[in-house]
């Protein structure tokens, strides 16, 4: 009896999920076979054969690259949405050390992409990398959760971010080509980013009350250039059409989760011209942008506001509104 009940125990504490922001909740993504790999914090194994998961929730974080913060907040969304058993929650980590300000540590191995500029959070390449884009990370991820070995009852997977995540969500929603080939739903919850990759040359008024051609055009060149347009893209987007990243924004199913209290220029506020272009604050940007592409390119897009809320993911993301959005 008693080996057989060690090997329950030690079943149970298998199954169990695994919550806490340390080294025994990560494990390494690679790329291409290695050696560059990129770390994960995750609730489950990737690897590890799972039939209770039937959903998956990507969280991608902030400008700061705290992975493990936006981890804890995952886990306490999934918590929240009574969620945590039969879910499988995963927060990618995008390491910097380029000299322009970002000092992370890194392994061996490990990706070090690019911290300003054209950077992590709009699919450039890696520093040293040219082949390898932060767009290449999310793709790698999805991949794996889509393997019918690994993850059988899997059936949908939502791909979330918020602030500096939130721009990579909104562009990696219009440019992955993975999206159609997974064979399991994928969403994409945009939440409180400072900019958005506009599909055509279109900004909205002074008054933010329609969008049309943008009058400032001659003083802001920059205004419809990768990532706030689709002009001189660099990095995952460059080889696609715009034609194809049109139709891509259009098809797939977004949501933006915007904080009803977002509308001060704080916490890496966006205040350059292109960004400005857009609105006055993430909240106008957001609700114009969403508006937008739903009423001249026909998307089916969301536009959810979070009551009470402003720059703050763990706010946003434990708010009741959003958890079934986070867990369908």
């Amino acid at each position: 009896m008693k080996p057989l009940l060690a090997i329950l125990i030690s079943a149970a504490a298998y199954a169990a999920p695994c919550t806490t922001a340390t080294s025994a909740c990560t494990e390494w993504v690679s790329f291409g076979g290695g050696p560059a790999r990129s770390l994960v914090y995750r609730t489950y194994s990737l690897e590890a054969r799972n039939e209770s998961i039937t959903r998956a929730m990507i969280m991608i974080h902030g400008q700061g690259r705290n992975a493990d913060d936006y981890f804890r907040t995952a886990v306490a969304a999934a918590f929240l949405a009574g969620a945590l058993e039969n879910s499988v929650v995963i927060s990618p980590r995008f390491a910097s050390r380029d000299g322009r300000g970002c000092a992370d540590t890194l392994a061996e191995g490990e990706v070090n992409w690019r911290c300003s500029g054209q950077s992590w959070r709009s699919g450039a390449a890696a520093v040293g990398q040219e082949k390898l884009t932060s767009y290449d990370f999310t793709d790698e991820i999805l991949r794996r959760l889509a393997r019918k070995e690994v993850f059988p009852n899997l059936k949908n997977i939502v791909v979330a971010g918020h602030s500096a995540g939130g721009q990579y969500v909104s562009r990696y929603a219009m440019a992955n080509t993975v999206h159609e080939t997974l064979g399991v739903a994928v969403t994409y919850l945009v939440s409180n980013p400072s900019s958005y990759g506009y599909p055509d040359a279109s900004r909205p008024s002074a008054e933010g009350k329609e969008v049309g051609p943008y009058a400032e055009g001659r003083n802001c060149t920059t205004f419809n250039q990768w990532p706030y347009g689709l002009e001189k893209r660099v990095g995952y987007a460059a080889p696609l059409s715009d034609g194809r990243l049109r139709k891509q924004l259009v098809s797939r199913p977004v949501v933006y989760l915007l904080g009803e209290l977002d509308t001060m220029p704080l916490a890496g506020f966006d205040s350059s011209c292109p960004a400005m272009a857009q609105g006055p604050s993430r909240l106008a940007r957001g609700q114009t942008f969403g508006a937008y592409v739903n009423q001249k390119f026909g998307a089916k897009h969301r536009v959810a506001v979070v009551p009470l809320c402003g720059h703050n993911a763990r706010c946003m993301f434990t708010a009741d509104p959003s958890l079934k959005l986070l867990f369908p």
